[in-house]
């Protein structure tokens, strides 16, 4: 039977069955929430922030506690998409809002303009660009190494 979940701060409902992930209804509403490691807990791209109803998610596995441990923005209330299953009703979700530099296709036609938002970390989350910041030469340089970055390290585990 499917369970309503509220998704913050777009003010949109998703029905997703009982024991599915979160992250499922995520995409189903095609919002902006990638799984860069293919939904198995070891990135932070579906990181998200549960504001009520943490008591209606499946329990935090060790997994996703190690992987919250690098994300920077992780709080208490934090849970990873992918792993965090729906048992229940009264689950509301705030999506943080950036982009993945794994999302930008060509990284060289940033420089000169501002973030339209955050540029995010695939791996931690951290804040690499601030939303409304210049991005400059230096910037593209370091987004560029993190893309390799992520790559290796998205390889290591495919093989893992």
């Amino acid at each position: 039977m499917a369970k309503r979940v509220k998704l913050d701060p777009i003010n949109q409902q998703v029905d997703i069955e009982t024991n599915d992930n979160l992250l499922s209804g995520l995409l189903a509403k095609d919002l902006n929430v990638w799984k860069e490691c293919g939904g198995r807990g070891m990135c932070s791209t579906c990181h998200v922030f549960i504001t009520e109803g943490m008591e209606s998610l499946s329990p935090v596995n060790r997994r996703e506690i190690r992987t919250m441990e690098v994300i920077t923005t992780a709080n208490k209330c934090s849970r990873l998409a992918c792993q965090a299953r729906v048992i229940g009703e009264g689950v509301v979700v705030e999506i943080p809002a950036g982009m993945y530099v794994s999302e930008i296709e060509n990284i060289e036609d940033l420089i000169g303009s501002r973030a339209k938002e955050n540029i995010l970390h695939p791996i931690n989350g951290s804040i690499l660009v601030e939303k409304g910041k210049l991005v400059t030469r230096t910037m593209i340089t370091q987004l560029k190494d993190t893309q390799i970055e992520v790559s290796e390290y998205m390889a290591k585990i495919q093989d893992a």
